[in-house]
């Protein structure tokens, strides 16, 4: 066994994330991409960094600071840099997760022929990225009431506005997280479900990993 794999992200390569109901089938979208992320995974290690797992996920860091989440998806796998605005990012290869995101980047792939392609280059992110953290840059952000707030989540505080003062009750940062992660679907329907599916956690005071980092 490779000493540097963290046995908690083994197992994310049989189980998945756990954050739907998917995980440990054999439908769960990691098992789309096991080389693919197989091949990151050991070019993020071989950039010094530290593998944990994070909100179910690889989480690679420096002197225990985020620097980049690995995750799997329906149509691709992907690296995200955690201050990836910061990056200098000369071929213009990252790309924000939505919209309204403004600290996080991404590199999306499909193949593992992709990824070797990009070898200098992704070496060349993770070097910078540790060089941000170690320098102690920060990502300023825009305030929150300065976002887009989904039609969807809108309609909710109209029908609730137990749900809205609840809202703006949270820190900056918890509301900020929401509302990105609200905002990122295309169809309405799962902007909705999504509302729906933190509301008791948004009335309960908390941020959307709150309870995960508490070990339910």
């Amino acid at each position: 066994m490779n000493q540097r794999y963290n046995p908690q992200v083994d197992a994310f390569f049989t189980e998945g994330c756990g954050r739907c109901p998917l995980v440990s089938t054999p439908q769960c979208k990691v098992h789309n991409w096991q080389e693919e992320m197989q091949t990151l995974r050991d070019m993020l290690l071989d950039g010094g960094l530290t593998e944990e797992r994070k909100w179910g996920n690889p989480c690679y860091t420096h002197n225990g600071k985020n620097v980049v989440m690995m995750g799997a998806w329906k149509e691709s796998c992907s690296i995200s840099f955690f201050k990836g605005s910061l990056l200098e990012d000369k071929k213009k290869l990252l790309v924000a997760a939505g919209e309204n995101t403004q600290a996080s980047r991404l590199l999306r792939f499909t193949t593992t022929k992709e990824i070797v392609k990009l070898k200098k280059e992704i070496a060349e992110y993770i070097r910078e990225a540790i060089t941000i953290e170690e320098a102690g840059k920060k990502v300023t952000f825009k305030p929150t009431t300065e976002m887009a707030i989904p039609e969807e989540l809108s309609d909710k505080f109209k029908e609730s506005p137990e749900l809205k003062s609840a809202f703006y009750a949270l820190t900056p940062g918890r509301q900020r997280g929401y509302l990105l992660h609200f905002a990122e679907p295309k169809q309405s329907k799962t902007r909705i479900s999504r509302i729906e599916k933190y509301t008791e956690q948004i009335m309960r005071g908390q941020g959307m990993h709150d309870e995960y980092r508490k070990g339910k």
